[in-house]
């Protein structure tokens, strides 16, 4: 009899035959049966057979039928039709082809299955970050927009203010012209009364002259008529004019800019402290890292060592150097580094040793690379004057970038340098704040500043696709430009990036990224496109 925990968890299904509480099932006649009824059943003939189930586990099986016999389960695999077969196929159709047990087939397609589960399921948590940064963002909306409203109203009231303020200075203009137009009339209109009566006065002289004898009296009026003149012109003037100036409202109030996608939400997989010490003027702890053949990381901060890392964070080497990590990049295999101080370019050999790779004259040695020609790109400085240098190993200069096409300097502060896959050099100018791209000749590509006007960019980096990748310290994000120097994206972290400044690639879609005053080196994970 079905217990009575079954039966409540079943509702009181019933058998199909004798209406007792069911407890099996049969697959091929989907009959429900009670313990009693299951050797009745199984002894009724059916073409397909009997395949007799536990009720509660019926919709757990799931059985693999064969295409050829429907009736009859698959225990095999045809290799060489890729298909599943059963045991009556084997002889029939499949007898000289390559043939696995069924199970060793499924086993490998659930492993498939499972390795793509686990790659959606590491992704659900991404997903998850950027589903918290969302709904955050939902709940600041509106506050947000109505700042920005607020900010337009503003303006508009300022606006309102300046053209009341210009309307009452026009009309106080007016006014006086208008005092002004009335006094010159005034005076005008008397002048005109004036002349109007003497020649009245004179009409009336001639009137009387006319009933006259009197030569004299005659030849005496005549000098004095001819004195008054006959006027040929009369002063007009004319009423001012309100000359309506054109204005851009778009230029002069201000616009909305287009919602665009600010950055992505991208994952840190893991962080390495680097244990460097913050200087006492800036806090700095970490300025520079390079990625070595076998995916390990050299770093340089604010001491003078250069540390070598694992991606679990374990450090494999340091080496003391003669002035802090600040630019360093990997040539060779070997870890090289800017001398600023000694105006040298160093590298340092297999057994740790520190040997001057060569001198960079009177101009302070910066950012540093290694090129796909085996060449070194260093950029350097000398008072107001920086340029990049291209140099061989052994320190003769190949090429020098200094100026543009019109003499005009391309830099003013090159800080960090990298070679493009194209072969573009590209530059990080923090005066300028400004990435500066020029090609294989030295002649300007593009100039890149920022999408939003606070850009700060430090290091520089790119991968494999020719993406350039630039950190943004006070942005506290990561820019990335296709490889014409087109604006791609931004990419932050969850938890803000705290001063990023060293960047570089470990693998496809993964970088690190150093914060120059925590000193942590974070692991980032982020789509190649």
């Amino acid at each position: 009899m079905a217990s009575e925990d079954t039966t409540q968890g079943q509702n009181f299904v019933e058998c199909s035959i004798c209406r007792e509480p069911v407890l099996f099932f049969c697959r091929q006649c989907k009959v429900n049966l009670c313990g009693s009824c299951v050797a009745v059943h199984v002894r009724a003939r059916a073409r397909n057979g009997h395949t007799i189930l536990d009720f509660a586990s019926k919709d757990d099986y799931d059985p693999c039928l064969c295409e050829s016999h429907p009736e009859k389960e698959c225990s095999f695999y045809c290799i060489t039709c890729d298909v599943a077969i059963c045991l009556v196929c084997v002889p029939i159709k499949h007898r000289s082809h390559d043939i696995s047990e069924l199970a060793d087939k499924i086993k490998e397609l659930l492993k498939e299955i499972a390795k793509e589960n686990n790659r959606l399921q590491s992704s659900k948590h991404e997903l998850e970050i950027n589903l918290d940064c969302t709904v955050e963002l939902l709940s600041s909306l509106s506050e947000f927009y109505k700042e920005r409203k607020d900010e337009v109203s503003a303006k508009g009231e300022e606006l309102h203010r300046e053209i009341n303020q210009t309307v009452e200075k026009l009309h106080r203009e007016l006014d006086d012209m208008q005092t002004e137009h009335e006094t010159l009339l005034e005076k005008q209109k008397k002048e005109f009364e004036e002349k109007i009566e003497k020649i009245n006065e004179t009409n009336r002289n001639v009137t009387k002259l006319q009933k006259s004898h009197d030569v004299k009296k005659m030849q005496t009026f005549i000098p004095g008529i001819q004195k008054h003149e006959t006027p040929s012109e009369f002063p007009q003037y004319s009423f001012p004019k309100f000359h309506v100036g054109k204005i851009d409202l778009q230029t002069y109030f201000g616009y909305v800019e287009k919602l665009q996608q600010e950055a992505k939400v991208a994952a840190v997989i893991s962080v390495i402290d680097t244990g460097f010490p913050a200087s006492e003027e800036y806090q700095s702890r970490l300025y520079d890292m390079a990625v070595t053949d076998d995916n390990r990381v050299w770093m340089g901060g604010n001491d003078r060592k250069l540390k070598l890392f694992d991606m679990q964070g374990n450090i494999h080497k340091s080496v003391s150097i003669s002035w802090k990590g600040m630019y360093i990049c990997v040539h060779n295999k070997q870890v090289v580094y800017s001398d600023k101080p000694d105006k040298a370019v160093k590298m340092i050999s297999v057994t740790g040793d520190v040997i001057t790779l060569f001198k960079t004259g009177d101009w302070y040695p910066r950012g540093v690379t290694s090129t796909s020609a085996n060449d070194i790109l260093v950029c350097l400085s000398k008072d107001d004057q920086f340029k990049v240098v291209r140099y061989s190993s052994n320190g003769i200069v190949l090429q020098e970038i200094q100026y543009d096409l019109q003499r005009q300097p391309l830099y003013t502060d090159a800080t960090y340098v990298t070679e493009n896959i194209n072969d573009d050099i590209i530059v990080t100018d923090l005066t300028k704040k400004a990435v500066i791209a020029v090609d294989r000749q030295g002649i300007h590509k593009y100039t890149y500043s920022g999408n939003n006007g606070n850009f700060f960019p430090c290091s520089i980096t790119n991968d494999k696709s020719g993406n350039v990748i630039i950190t943004d310290y006070r942005g506290e994000k990561i820019h990335f430009l296709d490889r014409d120097g087109k604006f791609l994206k931004c990419i932050v972290t969850k938890e803000s990036l705290k001063g990023p400044r060293a960047v570089c690639v470990v693998c496809h879609g993964e970088m690190m990224v150093g914060e120059k005053t925590t000193g942590l080196a974070k692991r980032i994970k982020y789509d190649v496109q």
